[in-house]
């Protein structure tokens, strides 16, 4: 299971009921964080998760609101004498840009470990997540993140026996372990049948609509896409901006054939997001309002 909150919805500034832009994941006692705006440590004490198992932090770009929240986070997760190393992935620059913010946050008990994305596209994998950073459209460098939780073939106790393979190995073997015993090697694919479908959930903000997303996106159960507007008159303030209106976002969603897309990172002046749903359910139907603390929980397909 894919535990998904998103923390704050908010873009450019926070408003009293809406943070910067952040999105939590838990899996398998993991935490992964995409961006940190101005109030995510206190979203995610609202949400009532806990700082200290986020292995990796993953930012889209460099803008305030998608990271002013990151010196205030590494301070309380160094007060809670976290030790552990912590990953950060992000465009280049990241570590130019990450201890300049922490001039406020310059003594921490664990490592920083600075992870900068090469080319319009690359794949990371830590702690179970499949982390794929493909490049968007925006005003300066930025990044989508596309998540996978992979899952492998289903164990085949038949033919095991088989081949005739000691019992002793079947765990290992099964947690994908290639094992060399009396001069034999026994591999995973000995025993484990096709991979079985996993599940992901790809984000993306602050960018003009792309083939990358549709491609990123193809399949998501859950995809989470910028609307910074909602209303369809803003279309030539999106394109001047590089942002997208609640329109384009269900139009990727649409090509992409996504189950579920949430809206996220309004435009402050967008008070009501819900306003504007009918029509963007015209184009998507599976489509809803991302808002602060709204969250699911993403199981795997029942095998047949």
């Amino acid at each position: 299971m894919l535990e998904v909150c998103l923390l704050g919805s908010g873009g450019m500034m926070p408003l009293p009921r809406r943070w910067l832009t952040a999105l939590m994941t838990r899996y398998n006692g993991s935490s992964l964080l995409i961006d940190c705006g101005e109030g995510t440590q206190v979203a995610i004490k609202q949400k009532g998760w806990s700082f200290k198992p986020i292995d990796v932090v993953c930012f889209t770009h460099f803008h305030g609101d998608h990271i002013s929240g990151l010196p205030g986070l590494l301070l309380t997760m160094g007060n809670a004498d976290r030790t552990e190393p912590l990953t950060l992935i992000g465009p280049k620059g990241l570590e130019r840009v990450v201890n300049s913010l922490r001039v406020i946050a310059p003594e921490l008990p664990f490592e920083l470990r600075f992870v900068e994305i090469n080319g319009p596209e690359q794949v990371f994998e830590y702690n179970g997540y499949k982390i794929t950073a493909f490049r968007v459209n925006h005003n300066v460098p930025c990044y989508g993140y596309r998540l996978d939780i992979l899952r492998q073939g289903r164990f085949s106790p038949e033919r095991a026996r088989e081949q005739e393979i000691p019992l002793r190995l079947w765990n290992p073997l099964q947690k994908g372990q290639s094992i060399e015993m009396d001069g034999r090697l026994y591999t995973p694919d000995m025993v484990l049948g096709p991979p079985r479908k996993g599940i992901t959930v790809t984000y993306t903000t602050d960018t003009r609509p792309t083939e990358s997303i549709v491609r990123n996106a193809a399949g998501a159960d859950l995809f989470i896409c910028e609307g910074m507007y909602g209303e369809s008159d803003k279309l030539d303030k999106a394109r001047e901006n590089k942002h997208m209106t609640f329109t384009e976002a269900a139009c990727l969603a649409r090509d992409a054939a996504v189950k579920e897309m949430w809206l996220t990172h309004y435009s402050p002046s967008l008070v009501r997001p819900e306003d504007y749903m009918e029509a963007v359910r015209a184009v998507f139907e599976n489509a809803y309002p991302g808002k602060d603390g709204k969250s699911v929980d993403l199981n795997f397909e029942e095998d047949e």
